[in-house]
């Protein structure tokens, strides 16, 4: 579907499209005020403007009752277990019923479904970052599901209009990679927390896992511009040596960094066991 073929569809069936890509009631009213959209550029921007000022704590909470759970044992089996896609490492057993329990967990301890863009990410890697984000407060859990709910909006949006132009779409305005310098590779499988202070402490905003390439491209939704100010990047890089029987000296790494406008800012990471540095990458 063309954008132009989805502005001609009556306001009830555009309504339930919309709704489908974020079950939040006070945001899909807010998308139908603009209805029909003049370009898919402005279809995004006025999600993201609805999203992180106009809506609230309940509406993001009440979109989040919209996805289906990762699922129990039966339903992780059929996803992760079967036949081979895209070079996604086939589950184990272990990791599966790992899994199921880690998101009864969470859903216990926020009193919301585990909310993750999934996108290409095997089960070792939900895994992974489901285990990490258990570590967090449910405050940070909200404000953390929000912006995955919106990397996922982004994704149903060009799903929609599959002949849409969603060209001008960035990676995320905060970026990093992570290179060990004692062996040269890329820093692979090291969960990232992007911070600010809220109220004087502070609070996790994104989290994600480096890539095979040490790299998390998508740590903030697409067109998501977080206000100038200091933020943190904490780099777990104790359980990073930890899994290859390695002692450092240095258990985690955190970088503050101070952003002056909504241009990209790329925060690299090079370490080793007993040393790392940083600087403003491109």
């Amino acid at each position: 579907m063309t954008l132009q073929e989805f502005n001609t569809l009556d306001k009830l069936t555009a309504r339930q499209h919309l709704f489908d890509c974020c079950g939040s009631t006070r945001w899909v009213d807010g998308m139908m005020s603009h209805f029909p959209f003049a370009s898919e550029k402005q279809l995004v921007d006025c999600a993201a403007t609805l999203w992180y000022d106009e809506c609230n704590e309940a509406d993001w909470r009440e979109s989040f009752t919209r996805h289906p759970k990762i699922g129990d044992v039966k339903s992780l089996t059929e996803k992760f277990a079967g036949k081979e896609q895209a070079g996604v490492t086939v589950a184990t057993q272990e990791t599966i019923q790992a899994l199921a329990q880690a998101n009864t967990d969470y859903e216990a301890k926020n009193g919301f479904i585990f909310i993750v863009c999934a996108t290409g990410k095997s089960a070792e890697e939900m895994l992974h970052i489901l285990v990490d984000r258990l570590q967090n407060t449910p405050e940070e859990e909200v404000r953390i599901a929000m912006g995955e709910q919106q990397k996922i909006s982004i994704i149903r949006f060009k799903k929609l209009l599959s002949e849409g132009d969603f060209r001008f779409l960035k990676v995320s305005q905060i970026t990093t990679h992570v290179l060990d310098t004692s062996v040269g590779l890329p820093g692979k499988a090291i969960s990232i927390r992007l911070q600010a202070k809220r109220n004087g402490v502070w609070q996790t905003l994104a989290q994600g896992i480096t890539n095979a390439d040490g790299r998390i491209p998508d740590l903030l939704p697409p067109e998501r511009h977080l206000k100038p100010d200091t933020y943190k990047m904490v780099f777990d890089t104790g359980s990073y040596y930890a899994r290859q029987n390695l002692k450092t000296f240095y258990p985690e790494v955190a970088i503050q960094f101070t952003t002056f406008d909504e241009t990209h800012y790329h925060v690299p990471l090079l370490v080793n066991p007993f040393g790392y540095s940083t600087y403003r990458g491109s």
